[in-house]
């Protein structure tokens, strides 16, 4: 078993939180997405979308996507639940997590991979006005989740779940990307403070 992932970005960092915060161990192995190595025939097979993290069981098997890696690692090793327990609170962390991923995460990475010269021979074509509009959604994702923070400790309950760990990759992610975090959101940087302390947050 081990896992493809480029370590410099937000999605394998996401997988590699979410081991730790279980205290699971698995290899991983770089893959240079700079120097193209994610779109050589070799690993196009292991996942024809081009994208990191991939994780392969000793069987062979390819599981590529951040989410179907860690319910892989969810269901072999189900403490500490980081998906929640039952169907309730299952419910609430899949909902929140996929606010964060999809109205935080994503358009942060919308930023990064149209706004940062770098990027340009990956992102083909890369639109800059694009970039831009991406900046003001992700900012008004995290003034909402402020006013939710107001009201728990973490993003989707009391409990530290996958739903942090989006945000908090997320929100580091902006500083790459040059998206602005608005001030004077003291519940989110409550928040992040904890979440950032924790040893995993290192991982």
């Amino acid at each position: 078993m081990k896992i493809y992932e480029t370590r410099t970005a937000p999605n394998p960092r996401r997988v590699r939180i979410f081991l730790a915060e279980k205290g699971i161990t698995v290899p991983f192995h770089e893959m240079d997405l700079m120097k193209g190595a994610l779109r050589t025939p070799e690993f196009s097979k292991l996942n024809p979308f081009q994208r990191v993290p991939v994780l392969v069981l000793d069987d062979g098997t390819a599981i590529s996507e951040t989410m179907a890696i860690c319910r892989y690692f969810e269901e072999t090793n189900p403490q500490p639940a980081l998906m929640g327990m039952g169907a309730k609170e299952r419910a609430v962390i899949e909902m929140w997590n996929r606010h964060m991923e999809l109205g935080l995460l994503m358009n942060v990475a919308g930023a990064f991979r149209h706004g940062h010269p770098a990027m340009a021979h990956l992102e083909v074509p890369q639109i800059k006005d694009f970039a831009e509009a991406c900046k003001p959604k992700a900012q008004a994702i995290l003034v909402m989740l402020d006013n939710e923070l107001a009201t728990r400790r973490f993003v989707a309950g009391d409990s530290y779940s996958v739903a942090d760990i989006t945000a908090l990759c997320a929100v580091d992610f902006m500083r790459p990307a040059r998206v602005e975090r608005p001030p004077g959101l003291a519940n989110v940087e409550r928040w992040y403070a904890e979440v950032s302390a924790r040893p995993s947050a290192k991982a």
